[in-house]
């Protein structure tokens, strides 16, 4: 799988669907099943994964479909894998990249207000 993987930050629905062979309604599912997935949004609303939401994805898939978990053993599973300075880092980082949205939009509108 690591071969067939683009060297991109991030990825859209469809592309995560093919190297995961799995369907774009299945991920979004994930997505409201287990709270680590949480791929950003574009400006257009389209979802763009980043390798760590990829390999949970990856992850999940095996959890589910070879370890023949439910989604409540898996969650738990992903949780107990997940140290919480991991899981702190993670937020911390969603937080600069919002951060760093909001001034780029922000950088839009005040050049727009300029001219």
């Amino acid at each position: 799988m690591e071969a067939d993987r683009p060297d991109k930050l991030y990825f859209k629905i469809g592309e995560v669907a093919r190297l995961t062979s799995l369907k774009p309604s299945v991920l979004r599912f994930w997505e409201t099943e287990f709270p680590q997935l949480k791929p950003r949004k574009s400006s257009t609303g389209q979802r763009l994964y980043s390798k760590k939401d990829l390999e949970l994805v990856q992850l999940v898939k095996k959890l589910l479909y070879k370890d023949k978990l439910t989604i409540i053993g898996a969650r738990k599973a992903i949780t107990r894998s997940m140290p919480e300075s991991i899981a702190a880092q993670d937020t911390e980082d969603e937080l600069r990249t919002m951060l760093r949205d909001i001034k780029a939009e922000l950088e839009v509108v005040r050049r727009t207000l300029d001219n």
